[in-house]
């Protein structure tokens, strides 16, 4: 017989234990891994602390926690305790005695099992469902602070009369505590009816009553208030009816009431609220009358009536009602949506005006001036000559620019005195770090050595030199030119996206010239400070790099700088805000500022249409950079404001934000919820506000609404025939919208060039052209903002972009040049396609890239113009505009610029002077095809130069002025 018990316990019995000594090393370890998982979520927090702690916004991160926190454990602990008390109340109201028979005999060996852990068990169900409940409340920190935080709009909607307030604030907030009401009852129902079960309260299978008197009265409570809140969902299902999006052919995303909603689903809604009332009182009066008939009676009512009141009526009154004479049952409905989305897409002022598209002026030499004085035309491409700066001054392999350039405004400098002139439209771009370009990756070269860029590179809009080539204003390294005086150095930008750590022991390298290679220690004052041994420890593990913790190049005075891209900068300390997706840089008091335009933004505005900011701000540009999509992009929402200017310095990070749109009520909210965060707006600096501009994203998404929302009229907005579309970009292949293009132009109603954002439409399925849009873009413009929609008439047909560059590849004289440029190796690129309104009509302008030899950096080789079907492909732009009008202007012509040949000049100092351009320009060339031997290509560049300025000294003393070229 085998022994079943007792006797000694010989080495046999404790071979199947694990010895003393492995029992203290499995322990040991099973400390050392929580230890190390509690200090892994401990870097994680400490280590965003120091971050936001560094940028002197600590009370973002503050606020924030705190709020996660508050809502974590509220929610938590009211759902734990709602769970809790209905399973220790359905085991309190067991039954003393359960009947017997097969299904209690079988429930109760599960009563027995669990009896010893029955405390333990409560506890683990309710801190788990506290722990889900708490976790999701947490994600509603946004929701409750613009609840708690919110002002009033001072509009009212127009079907309730209540402040939108009611419905950007508050409604989402009584949404969310509603969801949360309905999971705690179903979660206390389930709880409850198990624990009735288990000890005997209800029965399946056992013969007499399925359910104590208890346990009815317990469960029907709960269950009437399921539907008491189901009441409350149908009430305020009636507000949501001003801000619910639905299917309508008049537009996409529509939102507000429509005649169905108004006149079947209203009511209906309120009828529905009334009978769950009924309902839900029938529930609790089972407390006393111990019966499920009348409320399972009243219950089942109130699913029939959702039926047919709120589901088959409102399909009858659509049918037989609305369908027949839609478009007088919709109008007014239609009226509304309209001016609400106006209002809230900041659209409702937008100055439309009937443009004949042709031109009034016979004379075409007037025509030909009054095109000099219509736009500063850019020929610059800042999508395009990103590599021609590239090759031109990079200067070292670890530098490189953003593959999209900007555009910004700064003073030229006119003649020898040097003293500012009129501003012009500039090309520019940041010298950043590059690290794949180092010459050997390792940790110390990547994130010690190597830490930044420098400088700031800048050309003329307008001009290009004898050779192609960007006329730069700042230039060379360091930079020097028109920028005068700045810090230089760039630590934080668009292409740094790693970390580093300055200020200690090892030197970082700043720039090279012709005396080596310099170095330098930082000095900016941001960062995080790596003294503390606890810092280094939670960075180690946060960056998942351990060298970190004991590499030797990190001493005293040590920092780490990351979050470097201005975007990811402003985001995390304004959370709240919807980042556009171009940030810019700017010299702004000595400094490089990047600056970056800020959203706020709401889905709850009643009636107004909403957008998908992501596909509505897509153009050709995004699909080929997504750096420039907009943060947020599945963000859906029916009400937008620019109205944060953020700046961050490109040396110590610092970033400022700063109110631009005072009377914003959104922002006005969170300024509440984040005092101090936001500088009022009279704190602009005159400098920075030189630089500030128009977004394109919000210009992006007002254009697009203003395809069918420029009609103010509801029978015309439902019939379809004057909705337009934003046309695919015609330069190139990509399939997607043309991007607005920033450009110093006069409109016909102004007196003067102001900087804009413009932008085309044509009707929707058709190339010729409806519309032209332009926004006066300049901040210190007392138009600023100022939307203006020229209309084209439908009568007549005005080639619209992809016409006018269908007809510029198929005229038979392009066609054969443009094929001549594309010998041997290489391509044509075409640039921005321009258009600007002119007397009338409008003159279309698009400048012509080739990019040839071995370098293939694109230099500008003609200009194609266009107007009223007179095309014209010169070299310059003053060539094509001459020819295009058949006529030169009448005012002293400005030097010819963009072509290969210099221009023919009567005086004998100009004219060898620029022979000895074109012989260094000839030389440079030869150097970079034959190695490229970068020290001769130098030293041409410095003759070009220098001819250059000999010839531009003899012009102007000659009365005559010609652009200076730093290139």
């Amino acid at each position: 017989m085998p022994d079943r018990g007792g006797g000694p316990t010989g080495p046999r019995m404790r071979a199947g234990r694990p010895s003393r000594r492995v029992r203290t090393l499995l322990m040991t370890l099973g400390v050392l891994a929580v230890l190390g998982m509690a200090f892994t979520m401990f870097a994680g927090f400490w280590t965003d602390w120091l971050w936001y702690r560094s940028v002197h916004y600590s009370s973002v991160f503050t606020t924030t926690l705190w709020t996660k926190i508050g809502l974590f454990f509220v929610f938590g602990l009211l759902m734990a305790v709602a769970v809790g008390v209905n399973i220790w109340l359905a085991h309190r109201l067991r039954p003393p005695l359960s009947a017997m028979s097969m299904e209690q005999q079988s429930l109760d060996r599960y009563r027995m099992g669990i009896a010893p852990y029955k405390k333990w068990l409560l506890l683990g169900v309710t801190a788990l469902v506290g722990l889900i409940a708490g976790a999701s409340a947490a994600g509603q920190w946004r929701t409750w602070l613009m609840w708690v935080n919110g002002v009033p709009f001072h509009q009212k909607d127009p079907q309730f009369h209540l402040d939108v307030s009611f419905y950007a604030f508050d409604l989402p907030w009584f949404r969310f505590l509603l969801g949360f009401g309905f999971a705690a009852a179903v979660l206390c129902l389930i709880a409850a009816a198990l624990t009735h079960y288990l000890y005997g309260g209800l029965r399946v299978t056992s013969p007499g009553a399925r359910a104590t008197a208890a346990a009815t009265g317990h469960l029907s409570v709960l269950l009437g208030i399921f539907v008491a809140l189901k009441a409350v969902a149908y009430w305020l299902d009636r507000y949501g009816l001003a801000v619910k999006s639905s299917d309508f052919k008049a537009t996409d995303n529509w939102t507000g009431l429509r005649y169905v909603d108004a006149n079947a689903y209203l009511p209906a809604k309120t009828i529905l609220f009334c009978i769950a009332v009924i309902c839900a009182l029938l529930f609790f009066a089972t407390l006393w009358r111990r019966t499920w008939q009348l409320p399972v009676i009243g219950f089942g009512l109130m699913v029939l009536s959702a039926i047919l009141i709120g589901g088959l009526y409102p399909a009858i009154v659509q049918k037989f009602q609305v369908q027949p004479n839609e478009q007088a049952k919709e109008a007014p409905y239609v009226q509304k949506n309209l001016k609400a989305t106006r209002e809230a897409y900041d659209i409702d002022d937008t100055q439309v005006t009937e443009y004949p598209g042709k031109s009034t002026t016979q004379d075409r030499t007037t025509l030909r001036d009054d095109a000099n004085d219509a736009a500063s035309i850019r020929i610059v491409d800042p999508n395009i000559v990103s590599p021609t700066f590239q090759v031109l001054q990079q200067m070292k392999n670890y530098y490189g620019f953003p593959t999209n350039l900007d555009v910004d405004r700064y003073p030229a400098k006119d003649g020898e005195d040097g003293k500012n002139g009129k501003d012009q439209d500039t090309v520019l771009g940041l010298r950043e770090l590059n690290l794949s370009g180092i010459p050997k990756n390792n940790w110390i070269n990547d994130h010690f050595r190597y830490t930044h860029g420098f400088g700031v590179v800048a050309a003329k809009g307008t001009e290009a030199n004898p050779n192609g080539e960007p006329v730069f204003t700042e230039y060379d390294l360091p930079s020097r030119g028109d920028l005068g005086a700045y810090q230089q150095r760039v630590y934080y930008g668009e292409k740094t996206t790693t970390y580093s750590i300055v200020g200690g022991p090892q030197k970082e390298i700043d720039y090279s010239d012709n005396d080596g290679e310099k170095t330098t220690s930082y000095r900016g004052g941001s960062g995080v400070n790596l003294d503390n041994p606890v810092n280094r420890a939670a960075y180690a593990v946060a960056f998942n790099e351990p060298q970190i913790l004991y590499s030797g190049a990190i001493g005293k005075g040590s920092r780490i700088l990351y979050n470097r891209t201005p975007k990811e900068r402003v985001e995390a300390v304004a959370p709240w805000l919807t980042i556009d997706g171009d940030a810019y840089p700017a010299v702004v008091n000595h400094r490089i500022q990047w600056i970056v335009d800020a959203y706020t933004t709401t889905n709850g505005y009643p009636y107004a249409s909403r957008t998908t900011l992501g596909d509505t701000t897509a153009d050709s540009l995004t699909a080929t950079n997504n750096s420039r999509a907009v943060v947020a992009q599945q963000n859906q929402v029916n009400y937008i404001r620019n109205s944060v200017k953020a700046t961050v310095d490109a040396y110590t990070g610092d970033v400022k934000l700063y109110q631009w749109d005072t009377k914003d009520p959104v922002l006005k909210t969170w300024m509440k919820a984040f005092p101090g965060t936001v500088k009022p707006k009279n704190t602009i600096s005159p400098d920075l506000l030189d630089h500030l501009r128009y977004p394109q994203d919000l210009f992006k998404v007002q254009r697009e609404l203003l395809t069918r929302y420029h009609v103010t009229d509801a029978q015309t907005f439902l019939t379809g025939s004057e909705v337009w579309q934003v046309p695919d970009d015609p330069t190139n292949k990509s399939g997607n919208a043309v991007p607005p293009y920033y450009l110093s132009m006069k409109m016909p109603d102004q007196t003067k060039q102001a900087f804009s954002l413009s932008t085309t439409f044509t009707p929707n399925g058709r190339y010729n052209l409806s519309a032209f849009m332009s926004v006066d873009a300049e901040a210190g413009s007392s138009e600023y903002g100022k939307i203006r929609l020229l209309k084209l008439p439908t009568s007549t047909t005005v080639d619209g972009p992809k016409q006018v560059q269908s007809q510029f590849n198929s005229e038979q004289d392009i066609a054969a040049a443009i094929k001549l440029l594309k010998g041997g190796d290489s391509d044509i690129e075409y640039g921005n396609l321009l258009t600007v309104p002119l007397d009338g009509g409008l003159l279309y302008v698009e400048p012509v890239y080739v990019r040839g030899g071995g370098l293939k950096y694109p230099l500008l080789r003609k200009v194609l113009v266009t107007y009223e079907g007179r095309t014209a492909f010169e070299n310059t732009l003053e060539g094509a505009l001459d020819k295009g009008f058949g006529t030169k202007s009448s005012a002293t012509s400005p030097p010819d610029t963009g072509t290969t040949n210099p221009p023919d000049t009567g005086n004998p100092t100009v004219k060898q002077a620029l022979q000895d351009a074109q012989k260094a320009f000839d030389a440079g060339q030869r150097a970079l095809k034959e190695g490229p031997d970068w020290g001769a290509y130098a030293t041409a560049q410095k003759d070009l130069k220098d001819a250059l300025k000999r010839a531009e000294d003899a012009q102007s003393k000659a009365g005559g002025t010609r652009g200076k070229n730093g290139g």
